[in-house]
């Protein structure tokens, strides 16, 4: 009777994480910053929040109107310390205290804190009295939250910029700069003592500034390219964000931190700029921060970390009138000052379609591989003799453009069988039967021909199981529950 409990327990586990997949984005968040002068009201920004897919919002301070105006939405909050305070709340334990009991006690819970965030990209501001107060500021917050028995569920971290590393091409052979020394060591120990992340800005618009060459850009927005090959791993990279966030993933390793968690506080792409600027675009930002989105959603990860996603706030929710810098500095805004969307991310909890992303060339179709008629059923598949390297560029790809990857997931209907070929055949005829039968989209860099034959597969076990589990309890309803589970099916 136990193995058949358990095997109940594993049903009902399954059946509940596919019903609040689609719904539930909780590595979704977004940066509300407040550099401007003409602002919607707390309460519309709540309420715009609550209509997307974001279940995160980053704020650069503790505005109490802002954490008031998010109590009971459920919305998890990160705040921030500002670099200014560090100091103080590195000298005196008191100050942090009273930090604790201003910003945090008089809205949590109902205002849900989670996280906050001590100063921002403070190793790169050259203050060493600003660096070397850092670690005790952080170790004060957390004693303060610890005395009022919050330590466990809100998280303490400080933000970096990409630059402490000191190498990160290729992503595996990523290094944090050894100029830090034992100030990085004892901030990693911090994080790895009280299960906080390791917070980081990556952003592939800045990497592709400084190499502005079409096939870097179409790196950088998750577009058809030809990837990059990881020469330690000789794994291929097929976009920035990916390959910028497992050199942070090496470094931590090579530090020996491999248990610490690594959360991207802020990554977006400019709709406009200034006219010397390169990059900034409406169909550039529509590009990055769709495919960003479907990349996430997919739940594929990254080489370094597969089967999950890292947590991802976009910068930003609205454009900031008084920032200083170039003008793409004032135009990342997702949303207008009227609420209307800046381009459609496919954000809407209303909406259930992926919008379309902007295309950059593909390879044509092979005129040696020509699409069969369409008076029968086709599907996309790899070639033969294909290789391991090309199968996981195209899942990822595949994946990375908005198709659902769920079924491929561990307990999705179409996981067995757990190999590499499996999964990415699945994603490539998906990802083909969603455009259309467009035959360039089973091109896939000429590794991808027609079949039509079905290639799908039952998973075995787990039916197996689901039949047991009728079988010897009688129970009819549950026989009802799955009488129309038919394994794998894939579209045609």
């Amino acid at each position: 009777m136990a193995p058949l409990l358990h095997t109940w327990a594993l049903l009902l586990i399954v059946l509940f994480h596919f019903n609040h997949l689609s719904e539930s984005q909780p590595f979704l968040g977004v940066n509300y910053g407040e550099v401007a002068d003409n602002l919607p009201s707390p309460d519309a920004t709540a309420k715009l929040l609550q209509s997307t897919s974001f279940e995160k919002v980053r704020l650069y301070g503790t505005d109490p109107a802002i954490i008031k105006a998010l109590a009971n939405t459920g919305i998890g909050i990160m705040v921030g310390v500002a670099n200014g305070d560090i100091p103080a709340m590195a000298t005196d334990p008191n100050f942090a205290k009273n930090w604790v009991s201003s910003n945090v006690l008089p809205f949590y819970p109902a205002s849900k804190i989670i996280h906050i965030n001590i100063g921002n990209e403070v190793l790169l501001s050259g203050d060493q009295n600003l660096m070397s107060k850092l670690l005790p500021a952080l170790q004060n917050l957390q004693n303060a939250l610890d005395s009022v028995s919050l330590g466990g569920k809100i998280k303490v971290s400080t933000v970096h910029s990409m630059a402490v590393l000191s190498q990160s091409d290729p992503p595996s052979s990523g290094l944090f700069n050894p100029g830090f020394g034992d100030l990085m060591k004892g901030l990693l120990e911090f994080n790895n003592a009280t299960g906080s992340p390791f917070v980081i800005n990556p952003y592939p618009f800045f990497a592709y500034q400084s190499d502005p060459r079409p096939e870097t850009l179409a790196f950088c927005l998750f577009q058809p390219n030809a990837g990059r090959v990881d020469s330690g791993t000789k794994i291929k990279y097929t976009n920035m964000f990916d390959a910028q966030v497992d050199a942070v993933r090496a470094a931590l390793n090579a530090a020996g931190f491999k248990g610490v968690e690594i959360l991207v506080a802020e990554t977006g792409w400019p709709y406009k700029g200034d006219s010397n600027e390169v990059g900034p675009s409406l169909e550039n930002a529509k590009a990055y921060t769709t495919n960003l989105i479907s990349h996430l959603r997919s739940m594929v990860g990254t080489p370094m970390m597969p089967g999950k996603s890292v947590d991802t706030y976009l910068f930003a929710l609205y454009d900031e009138d008084l920032k200083p810098g170039p003008g793409s500095e004032r135009s990342f805004g997702l949303f207008k000052l009227d609420m209307t969307m800046t381009y459609d991310a496919g954000l809407s909890k209303t909406s259930q379609t992926t919008p379309s992303t902007p295309k950059t060339p593909v390879t044509p179709a092979n005129p040696a591989n020509p699409a069969p008629k369409e008076n029968k059923p086709t599907f996309c598949v790899p070639k033969q003799g294909v290789t391991e390297p090309e199968l996981q560029a195209n899942l990822d790809y595949a994946c990375g453009q908005g198709i659902d990857c769920g079924p491929i997931q561990p307990g999705g209907e179409c996981f067995e069988p757990n190999t590499l070929a499996s999964h990415a055949t699945y994603a490539m005829n998906l990802l083909y039967q969603k455009s259309g039968k467009d035959p360039q989209a089973c091109d896939f860099s000429q590794t991808a021909t027609f079949s039509s034959a079905n290639p799908s597969k039952l998973p075995n076990q787990m039916k197996f199981q689901i039949l047991l589990f009728v079988l010897e309890l009688s129970i009819s309803h549950v026989w009802m529950r799955f009488a129309g589970y038919n394994g794998c099916q894939y579209p045609a």
